[in-house]
């Protein structure tokens, strides 16, 4: 993987962590909702930040060398 891909990757998991933990914690704080749907959207926060963490992962993750 070229390194301008990797640190697009870094930046996409980056952004998508933050925003979903500004998400969570305003939901945490929230009363205009139902508890319901404040479990449902910080339950798809938990599940995309997971996918953000993996895909830094993935991205960090070293070439071997080819023989």
């Amino acid at each position: 993987m070229q390194t301008k891909d990797r640190w697009l990757l870094r930046a996409s998991a980056t952004w998508s962590i933050y925003v979903w933990s500004v998400l969570i914690k305003n939901m945490m704080k929230d009363r205009d909702h139902s508890m319901r749907f404040r479990l449902v959207h910080i339950g798809l926060g938990v599940i995309s930040t997971s996918f953000a963490a993996l895909t830094w992962k993935i991205a960090s993750h070293k070439e071997l060398p080819t023989t």
